[in-house]
Order: structure tokens, then C-alpha cells, then sequence
């Protein structure tokens, strides 16, 4: 008799050599995907208030964001009336020169569709909004959503 016998092979080793390309390919996927973001805020985080009804904005690259709320550093004063463009604490008539270096960066086919967003503390001053809303009338920047949170029923 022979005394051949078949040797029990366990399970076979899990293949890795596609590993560093599946994992490059999903790091470059989220490198290109992912935006940063734009600006840091100097205000405290607006309290939005509520809103009835709510709609989307359409072209989220053609929106221009102004803030309004309370400066986290109190050399700027502690009231609730402090308008952020971009990085930096502006007044009203900064709005203007904000609004006009905003539509140079866009091509002109695109200039109509621009939307000014207006994210306002529900504590600042409406006499601050006020300011906002006409400086942006005079640079005929029509166009503004103001942004709110859903109301809760």
C-alpha cells in the first residue's frame, strides 16, 4: 500500500497587492471631491431664526455670504451689529467694494444668477440689515436669500 495522502491545505492568504491603489484611488476621489472651507468666522456662530418656509439655492458658487452678528474679539465691542466679509470685521460701506471683487472673479454670463446671502444673529439690529440691504442697492445687487433655520412645530 501506498502511503500517499492528501495534505489539508488551510485557507488561502487574502491577495493585497491592489490595496495601495484601491486606497490612493479613493484618497485622490476625496482630494478632488472635498471643498475646504472658505472663510473663518469672527463673529460668534449666527442664531439663525426660524423660518416658515425654506427654499434651496441653486448655484451654491454663485453665492456671496455676508455675516452679521457679535465679533468674537471684543476690540470690536461687544454689540450684536458687526458685519464679516470674508475674513475680515467691515462696516457698511465696504459692501460695495466686497460685492463688485465678487462679481469680477465670475464670468459676466453669471452675474445675473449671483445671490447675496445675508446670515444675520436674530439679536443684531434690523437698522444693520438695513444698512446692508441698501449699500447692495447701490451696486445693484438685487438678488438677496437670507438665511434661516427650519422653524420646529
Amino acid at each position: 500500500m501506498s502511503k500517499f495522502r492528501k495534505k489539508k491545505k488551510g485557507m488561502p492568504a487574502v491577495n493585497t497587492a491592489a490595496l495601495p491603489d484601491i486606497v490612493f484611488m479613493l484618497l485622490f476621489f476625496f482630494m478632488v471631491t472635498t471643498t475646504m472651507r472658505e472663510t473663518s468666522l469672527q463673529i460668534d456662530t449666527p442664531r439663525l431664526p426660524s423660518a416658515q418656509e425654506v427654499k434651496k439655492l441653486e448655484h451654491k458658487s454663485l453665492v456671496t455670504t455676508i455675516y452679521v452678528g457679535k465679533a468674537k474679539d471684543t476690540k470690536y465691542g461687544t454689540s450684536f451689529n458687526r458685519i464679516q466679509l470674508n475674513d475680515k470685521i467691515a462696516t457698511a460701506d465696504e459692501v460695495p467694494a466686497f460685492i463688485i471683487n465678487a462679481r469680477s472673479k465670475v464670468s459676466e454670463e453669471e452675474v445675473p444668477f449671483m445671490t447675496t446671502s445675508i446670515k444675520a444673529d436674530k439679536e443684531c439690529s434690523v437698522g444693520t440689515i438695513v444698512d446692508v440691504r441698501l449699500k447692495l442697492r447701490d451696486v445693484n445687487a438685487l438678488k438677496i436669500s437670507y438665511s434661516a433655520g427650519a422653524s420646529i412645530d
